[in-house]
């Protein structure tokens, strides 16, 4: 009986618990709900976008230009967006880009030909990069300075776990209809529900934070922020007065770097284990792998991120994500493969935390959007120019394009490294 009383106390609390949660996440929560949903409904694209593309007449040359629009016009679209979001208001940028996705999505069921589908791709690609920017804006200035490591990580964790789920309910839903245009619509829908999710729950302040996310208990606010942990109206006397500083610089050149292996990945890693054997369970398998230590380990990773200022993660989790990029050119069984991706994993889930927060230590005060988009186009630059050579490189030989990425990654972070120098390392309150 006696044993029994610690485990009804523990049940009893539970609704404490998730009561206390739901308080300290409050400010940020509308963003994480329109990021899990927007993620399960692009997620659901990735399996049977091909096919459908495919099935209604489009080769594969075209349909990797099809594919590359949605980037290439991120590419222009985010620093833009970002510019105006801060200038103006960051709300309709997120509801509007949302609305926007969701019409453009369902549009390729209505229309046929390369050339349409090329606009319908290149319009979702900027609808998204008129929401990422002022969502990406808006965490960096409503998280108090030493919780940034840590929101970014829930941030990361809702698109990872949209991404897992968004795979299953695609298929799952196109073999119950017998149609894959049907995953279309839901994508469309997803992304139309996060928009409204957004207009319902997100504060109406029209450019930072509405409601921060408190510090951590014990730890006293730098200077420039109020009691509440809310960004004051002047910077503090550290913080950066340009977009070209060091730090942004050097976040700048590690996520080039990072979307050239992202861009790599796109276009051979199916081919690749179809090379060496694997079938498409296999193949499916180590998509939801790769994604499942973000989910569970990004706010764990935010919070050490926070705590130390995450120098060692910040280069240890793409350091570890070039090494894996080798070790795959080694295995000759595609099972080997999955504890590799599971490393890989990791190095993006406590890499990517750390990369966040060093880009919002790098944003000037009032200009987080526009720094965002800044260096959301330059991952975009770098998924683009490596979606375009990984091809010809494996055509001469299937792990030539895993070194090229590897190489790439480690050109990154010493640039890196070179530039943001000690700044990278310090802790947050003190770089506030």
């Amino acid at each position: 009986m006696p044993s029994s009383i610690p485990a009804a106390r523990r049940l009893t609390a539970l609704p404490a618990r998730v009561s206390d949660w739901l308080v300290r996440w409050r400010p940020i929560l509308p963003i994480l709900i329109a990021e899990l949903v927007l993620w399960i409904g692009f997620g659901s694209l990735l399996p049977v976008m091909p096919l459908y593309f495919t099935d209604r007449g489009i080769d594969v040359a075209t349909f990797g230009v099809i594919a590359a629009a949605w980037p290439a016009a991120r590419l222009v679209g985010e620093p833009v967006f970002g510019w105006l979001a801060d200038r103006t208001s960051r709300r309709p940028f997120m509801i509007g880009g949302l609305l926007a996705a969701g019409i453009v999505t369902a549009l390729p069921l209505f229309v046929s030909g390369a050339p349409a589908f090329i606009l319908l791709r290149a319009l979702a690609g900027l609808a998204t990069a008129a929401y990422d920017p002022s969502a990406r804006g808006y965490l960096a200035d409503t998280a108090a300075p030493d919780r940034r490591g840590e929101v970014f990580g829930v941030f990361g964790a809702a698109a990872m776990g949209g991404l897992l789920l968004g795979p299953a309910v695609g298929g799952v839903g196109a073999a119950i209809v017998g149609d894959v245009s049907i995953v279309f619509v839901f994508a469309a829908v997803s992304a139309v529900v996060a928009a409204v999710a957004l207009a319902v729950l997100l504060p109406t302040s029209a450019r930072g934070p509405h409601q921060p996310v408190p510090p951590s208990p014990g730890v006293e606010l730098p200077p420039g922020l109020g009691p509440s942990g809310r960004v004051a109206d002047e910077a503090p006397p550290t913080a950066p007065r340009r977009l070209l500083n060091r730090l942004l610089l050097a976040a700048i050149l590690i996520n080039f770097g990072t979307f050239f292996a992202a861009g790599t990945y796109e276009v051979v890693w199916s081919l690749y284990l179809s090379h060496l054997g694997a079938g498409l369970d296999l193949i499916g398998l180590t998509f939801a792998l790769f994604a499942l230590p973000i989910l569970l380990l990004s706010p764990f990773a935010g919070r050490l991120v926070d705590r130390g200022g995450g120098l060692l993660l910040l280069f240890g989790g793409p350091f570890a994500a070039g090494v894996c990029g080798i070790l795959y050119t080694l295995v000759a069984d595609p099972v080997w493969t999955v504890p590799i991706i599971l490393v890989e994993g990791l190095g993006f889930a406590f890499g990517g935390p750390a990369l966040y927060a060093v880009v919002a230590r790098g944003s000037p005060q009032g200009r987080a959007s526009t720094a965002q988009g800044i260096f959301g186009a330059a991952g975009t630059l770098g998924f683009i120019i490596a979606s375009l050579a990984a091809g010809v490189l494996f055509r001469e030989s299937v792990v030539f394009p895993f070194y090229t990425f590897s190489a790439v990654m480690a050109l990154s972070l010493v640039a890196a490294l070179i530039i943001g120098g000690r700044q990278l390392g310090a802790r947050p309150s003190a770089a506030a």
